[in-house]
């Protein structure tokens, strides 16, 4: 149990290393959370402080996320008769945890999904490409960033279910119960997003121009 509660706590720490706000203030001098909708997420940097600023911010989420499950996995080939899939579900969703509550940063972040789809393309790679495609023809037909990432959440627990080959381990029916605590973790975080879909007010991605209005990330 202790080895448990140690991995959640090493990934909700690496979670909470907020990269938004790290380099907005590197590159542009301020707290991106003070800026254009407040997220501490990718699209808020592009659109306050740029297409390399923002760049960087996704890789570097992405990379924690993937980061936080390959510790989950070298701690399980070192310690015996432990559940890989578990520590690799729980290190998954406390890294989540730690980027939309971040310790170090007044547990102000993002949104998790980018840091979401790095710990999914390790669990499981098919599943995580489906979901990537998936939401980006969403945000490309309905121009939406927000509908891509919510619908994409919502898709990752069905996929559990029916697809049951690529997992770094073999399939477990806790795969489908993480997949469903993370749709709904991702979903609570877009609540404000929902608010504005169900009102007809949410804001669109302009192809025509450099940066995204109004949306968040």
């Amino acid at each position: 149990m202790a080895l448990y509660i140690i991995i959640c706590i090493i990934a909700y720490a690496i979670g909470s290393i907020n990269f938004s706000v790290l380099i907005s203030r590197k590159m542009a001098g301020f707290d991106i959370r003070d800026k254009g909708s407040k997220n501490a997420g990718t699209t808020n940097v592009l659109r306050n402080v740029g297409k390399k600023a923002a760049a960087l911010t996704l890789i570097c989420d992405i990379l924690k996320g993937i980061l936080a499950i390959l510790i989950s996995i070298l701690i399980s080939r070192i310690i015996k008769n432990t559940n890989t899939a578990i520590l690799m579900e729980l290190s998954a969703f406390f890294v989540v945890v730690g980027h939309t509550f971040p310790i170090f940063f007044e547990f102000r972040g993002g949104k998790g999904v980018a840091t979401s789809l790095g710990v999914l393309l390790i669990i499981n790679w098919k599943i995580g490409l489906i979901c990537l495609i998936f939401a980006i023809f969403e945000m490309i037909l309905c121009r939406m960033v927000s509908l891509g990432s919510i619908s994409a959440a919502v898709l990752f627990p069905i996929l559990t279910f029916f697809i049951r080959d690529c997992y770094f381990t073999d399939w477990e029916i806790s795969y489908v119960i993480f997949g469903i605590a993370m749709a709904i973790f991702v979903i609570f975080n877009h609540r404000e997003n929902i608010k504005r879909l169900m009102n007809g007010t949410e804001n669109r991605i302009s192809f025509n121009k450099k940066n995204i209005e109004k949306e968040e990330g």
